[in-house]
């Protein structure tokens, strides 16, 4: 997003005044203040001349679809069909257009469901009638938003399995332009644990060139009054530069990266940056999810929603990932299974053990817009997170969540992967908040 002339993510930002009134600057995995701004571009009031829609969105016709043609709609599917509609902790617009659903235990399918629409308005935004509209798919292909943070941490783990990155060394000793005060004592861990000290985003706009970009993300100022080590601060610029760390030791670029380390490895063929550009035009018009559908970018099908990922040409440490809910959930049961899936080794499993264990135990958490969130946070993953696990939620639960409404749940007691994906920005992620369906559909499972 864009406020004046500094360009920050998506996830989460505060105000001006509230930033004051925390004295430091609190991000968290979540939409800025709805109340407080409207970023430009963004959600908010239509723009002068422009008519949203007029009328409260019908839950969407197709039906909750359950692991079996004619069965009953499974518990879980009749959960998420609710939200199709305005619910009391959303009252005003349905919670998301559609969503897909996945539970696995033992790496084994134990329900799923795919119920409204991938694509309901078109730019402006504008209800599309139901004949113009595409059904949400089990295998639909959504923007994961911050979930592309456990890819960058996973691509980071396997440098160090290398042996080619310290996670106790500082940035610096490998990125010299990863500089400025308080910066030098900011390590690698820091980064993946989002107790850097770093904000939430980095100003981007008004570069000519991805390389400018790059060293003023490298050059973003700590949080002021930050002492690195100290606090969690969930920060989208941390992983931007834990994907330059890989970039620079696996001597490619982070889609290159996470196809020779991640995808291709894993058979995962519904998973990478850009989808526009791997993906047939059938399945473009049939698979892809939509998110928004305002005037400031058009319709948003298949391209990053995250600005700063979309500025810095889709692919970016934080942001830019697409998949589907197999494929995520491949992505949990790797390392449920410690490092494997399919007699493939991706880490190893004493780096999957220390990616899994609380890293900010005792830690204090700023994060103004879930004062419920504690900063207990693996590395590259959050752990014991009620507020979007729901009763999934325990001392070795851990998973990840993204802007655009999509979540990862693994709970290891029960050897159970739970992937929920929806479109809840389509056509605006103001419309709703995402964590009440993420809670009941957890409590559902």
């Amino acid at each position: 997003m864009t406020i004046g002339a500094v360009s920050v993510s998506r996830r989460s930002v505060l105000t001006a005044s509230l930033a004051a009134a925390v004295g430091a600057v609190a991000a968290g995995c979540a939409q800025p203040s709805r109340a407080q701004w409207t970023p430009a571009g963004a959600a908010g009031p239509p723009p002068a001349g422009s008519k949203p829609p007029t009328q409260r969105p019908a839950p969407s016709p197709t039906a909750p679809r359950g692991t079996t043609p004619g069965q009953a709609p499974t518990k879980l599917a009749a959960t998420l069909s609710r939200f199709l509609r305005p619910t009391p902790q959303n009252p005003k617009h349905p919670t998301y257009a559609g969503a897909v659903a996945l539970v696995t235990v033992g790496g084994k399918v134990k329900t799923r469901a795919a119920v409204g629409d991938a694509l309901r308005y078109t730019a402006g935004p504008v209800e599309l009638p139901a004949a113009k509209r595409v059904p949400m798919r089990d295998d639909s292909i959504f923007d994961l938003a911050s979930i592309t943070k456990v890819f960058t941490a996973i691509l980071a783990l396997q440098q160090v399995d290398k042996g080619r990155l310290d996670l106790a060394a500082p940035v610096s000793k490998y990125l010299p332009g990863f500089a400025g005060a308080g910066k030098p004592t900011v390590t690698v861990e820091m980064l993946l644990t989002h107790t850097s000290g770093l904000p939430v985003g980095a100003s981007v706009t008004g570069m000519s060139s991805n390389a400018a970009r790059r060293a003023a993300v490298l050059a973003t100022p700590l949080v002021k009054g930050a002492v690195p080590g100290k606090t969690f601060r969930y920060s989208s610029v941390g992983l931007m530069v834990t994907a330059y760390l890989v970039e620079l030791l696996a001597g490619q670029s982070l889609d290159r990266a996470l196809k020779a380390g991640i995808t291709d490895p894993l058979g995962l063929r519904d998973t990478g940056f850009k989808p526009l550009t791997w993906l047939s035009k059938a399945d473009q018009a049939q698979r892809l999810v939509a998110t928004d559908a305002r005037t400031g970018r058009g319709l948003l099908r298949g391209t990053v929603h995250d600005d700063v990922a979309n500025i810095m040409g889709g692919v970016a440490g934080s942001a830019g990932v697409f998949s589907t809910a197999a494929d995520l959930a491949v992505i949990g049961e790797l390392l449920l299974n410690g490092g494997t899936h399919s007699g493939k080794r991706i880490l190893s499993e004493a780096t999957v053990r220390r990616m899994l264990t609380n890293a900010n135990r005792g830690k204090p958490a700023v994060d103004a817009e879930r004062p419920q969130r504690t900063a207990d946070h693996g590395l590259g993953v959050e752990l014991n997170q009620p507020w979007f696990m729901g009763k999934l939620a325990g001392p070795r639960t851990f998973g990840h969540t993204g802007f655009t409404g999509t979540s990862l749940v693994v709970n290891p007691d029960r050897g159970l992967v739970f992937v929920l994906l929806t479109n809840r920005a389509h056509p605006n992620w103001s419309w709703a908040d995402p964590d009440p369906a993420r809670v009941e559909a957890a409590n559902a499972v």
